[in-house]
């Protein structure tokens, strides 16, 4: 029955038998010096012993109102009524136990002091309560973000396409058995620092966009190796768009999708153009690929319906609900590109450009 609860509250038993056995001795003790002290002590303790029980008739009204989420004034005008209500109750009962016949004027004073008394309690009731809410919620929001955090943490080891990976590893071997050890070494410490990267990176939502674009530009810096002069980048960052917090990982899966639909594919290659400027409050961000003009290719489609677009659109709508642009197009000259608008916000910490942006 006193037991606390999983957040180490204590429990409604012992906040009552503590409040009002406090609230009762600091009467008593009031009372030591006065010549009637064996009457008030018996009068009193019958008064507490009805106050008492009344406030635990109230507690399933209580309840009842803090389940209704109503707003704070419409529970204590709640609370006042009861306890006007309440009050009544506990003063008759209270005085027929004291004196009888009842003295009317000793029962309206006992009336108005259970009112108070009452209505202090019932406000209590409801702070604490309430208080109790907002720390389960606060704890559940907790719990949520960190098992959010450790999903985060186990998709992003298994988010590098098996595909990229293979690719790259037989780039490598290609590298060695051709007596390019340089370029295979080079290329080996770059798919390190990848999945380092990757594995190591703090486990926030939202990431400056300046380490978005450092991320992006070591796996583009595996793809040339593995694609050589078929694969092409041009960047046009606007220095002020590098402080701007984005979700982690925004970029990588565009860029990826962008890279083995739109350039792996096509015997001369492609280029991947990465675009970032603000408009207004907001941060505009675009990944295209070149193409031949005319109709999406069926390798356009295919990426449309892949797991990093859906992924990505998924994770904006969950971080911005409605303060966001996703886009998926296909421009007449050919190609493919991905439009991104979100909501300006600039990082608390200095942020230095890649050395590469220009």
């Amino acid at each position: 029955m006193f037991k606390r609860d999983e957040l180490g509250f204590p429990s409604f038993w012992l906040l009552q038998l503590c409040g009002w056995g406090g609230f009762y001795l600091l009467v008593l003790a009031a009372l030591l010096t006065s010549y009637k002290l064996p009457e008030l002590i018996r009068s009193n303790t019958i008064w507490f012993l009805c106050m008492f029980a009344t406030t635990l008739l109230l507690r399933p009204f209580c309840r009842s109102l803090m389940a209704r989420s109503l707003s704070w004034i419409a529970l204590e005008v709640w609370a006042f009524v009861c306890s006007f209500v309440a009050g009544a109750a506990a003063a008759l009962i209270s005085e027929v136990l004291m004196t009888y016949p009842i003295d009317w004027k000793d029962c309206v004073e006992t009336w108005l002091q259970s009112t108070m008394v009452l209505f202090l309690w019932c406000s209590l009731y409801f702070s604490i309560k309430q208080w109790q809410r907002s720390a389960r919620e606060r704890e559940r929001l907790l719990r949520a973000e960190s098992e959010a955090r450790e999903a985060r943490l186990s998709a992003l080891r298994y988010q590098l396409n098996p595909h990229f990976l293979f690719n790259s590893l037989n780039a490598v071997s290609t590298l060695v058995l051709e007596g390019n050890a340089p370029a295979a070494t080079r290329m080996l410490a770059r798919i390190a620092d990848l999945l380092r990267t990757t594995l190591d990176s703090q486990s926030m939502p939202e990431t400056p966009f300046s380490h978005e674009i450092a991320f992006t530009e070591q796996y583009l810096a595996i793809e040339q190796t593995r694609l050589g002069d078929r694969l092409r980048v041009a960047m046009d960052i606007s220095p002020d768009t590098l402080d701007a917090l984005v979700p982690s990982m925004l970029l990588q899966p565009l860029v990826e999708n962008a890279v083995r639909h739109g350039v792996a594919p096509l015997v001369d290659g492609g280029t991947i153009r990465i675009l970032s400027k603000l408009q207004g409050s907001q941060l505009h961000v675009a990944v295209a690929n070149s193409g031949t003009p005319g109709p999406p290719q069926p390798q356009s489609q295919a990426a449309a319906n892949g797991i990093g677009l859906k992924n990505t659109g998924e994770r904006l709508k969950t971080l911005y609900g409605a303060a966001h642009k996703f886009v998926l197009e296909w421009p007449e000259a050919g190609g493919c590109q991905v439009t991104i608008e979100l909501p300006y916000r600039k990082a608390m910490h200095e942020v230095e450009a890649p050395a590469c942006v220009r």
